[in-house]
């Protein structure tokens, strides 16, 4: 079912790409539609979920000791994951005027390698799998991170970038348009595909671990992500309950910049309510879903 991170459900045909499916079995509204919206600028869609938190520390402190280094941005990112695996058309992008389901299931995660407002920043980018469980996704994370905070030990993005820095503007032009240009038709080398932080199915932001209140920021025309997600710092506020009494909440708020060239909006809004529900119960995710649905825009094995 899996090999290398990659979903393999599906036999591929003539017009698959090496990172995802080519959609045939959709709704025609979604083939006309990356025609009349041609850009992912065009196609910005705004969500906004105010997430309760009060619980997912006291699971976080539960098990601080079975799980190192646990954090709620971690549960966030399991969510998302755990979200995928019921909710696969979040896991689409358009490309060419073309929708393509991904293989893959990854984040691109900025990250500075200290507090210090000069401080270098890099980006990393795990895979997952859709069965991967709160654990394993916290174990990767932490892999990646590790390597990513030494400076000896630079990321994929972070030599990419180094190597084009050196380029002149004429040839650095000339690189990035054809990139853009293999990439449209599915014939850039994976190398790039791998290096590049916009290409991933998710781009997240920790505004939160700064101080920061969460932000709409805007999708990437290069690459293939459809969604950014960023959250903010925590926030405690006084509530009255059903019963009349006043109680200190705490809450962090996630902002979601979506393509809605993907899903339509009761797709979305449905899947910001199962979101929801995800992270209102974070234990669930310290096992593997009991089933990973499969995108039906797509021919199976």
């Amino acid at each position: 079912m899996y090999k290398n991170n990659k979903l393999n459900y599906f036999t591929w045909k003539l017009g698959d790409r090496y990172d995802g499916w080519r959609l045939r079995n959709v709704d025609p509204m979604f083939t006309v539609a990356p025609f009349i919206l041609k850009s992912r600028v065009d196609s910005q869609v705004l969500f906004e979920i105010k997430v309760p938190i009060d619980k997912i520390e006291l699971f976080i402190r539960d098990h601080k000791e079975d799980i190192p280094n646990l954090s709620i941005m971690h549960v966030v990112m399991a969510s998302l994951v755990r979200l995928m695996s019921q909710r696969p058309n979040l896991n689409r992008f358009v490309m060419w005027h073309k929708i393509f389901a991904r293989n893959h299931v990854n984040f691109s995660i900025v990250i500075k390698r200290s507090m210090l407002d000069t401080a270098e920043e890099t980006i990393i980018k795990p895979y997952f799998l859709p069965t991967d469980t709160l654990q394993e996704i916290v174990s990767k994370t932490n892999t990646e991170l590790t390597k990513a905070i030494k400076k000896s030990d630079d990321s994929s993005a972070d030599n990419l970038l180094k190597l084009f820095k050196f380029f002149p503007d004429f040839l650095l032009r000339t690189v990035v348009y054809l990139l853009t240009l293999l990439d449209k038709i599915g014939l850039m080398p994976g190398i790039f595909n791998y290096a590049s932080p916009f290409h991933s199915s998710f781009f997240l932001t920790n505004l939160g671990s700064i101080g920061v209140e969460s932000i709409y920021h805007h999708l990437y025309e290069f690459g293939t992500c459809s969604m950014f997600v960023a959250m903010g710092r925590k926030k405690k506020e006084n509530i009255v309950d059903k019963n009349g009494e006043i109680k200190s909440k705490k809450s962090i708020l996630l902002k979601f910049v979506l393509d809605e060239r993907i899903c339509d909006g009761f797709y979305y809004a449905r899947s910001m309510r199962m979101l929801e529900k995800i992270l209102s119960n974070p234990s669930e995710l310290l096992l593997p879903p009991p089933e990973v649905l499969i995108d039906e825009g797509v021919r199976r094995k």
